[in-house]
């Protein structure tokens, strides 16, 4: 089965905001194959864990994450 990208696209827009984000991942993933990198994400995502757990950072929804990125960035 063929699909066209912009087909692809077009549905790929349609996703919820945390599924696209979870698609671009895998696809950004399938194209890089380097476990150091893959071995630093790990322990990154160890490090933030560990803060979250500890209650050394205070989680924030989705919405806040994207709205202050968007502040970050104008």
């Amino acid at each position: 089965m063929s699909v066209s990208i912009t087909n692809l696209e077009v549905q790929a827009l349609a996703l919820a905001p945390e599924e696209r984000v979870r698609l671009a991942d895998r696809l950004l993933t399938s194209l890089a194959d380097d476990s150091a990198v893959d071995e630093a994400w790990s322990v990154e995502i160890e490090r933030r864990l560990a803060a979250l757990e500890s209650g050394d950072v205070t989680p924030v929804s989705y919405a806040e994450a994207i709205a202050r990125a968007r502040t970050a960035i104008e």
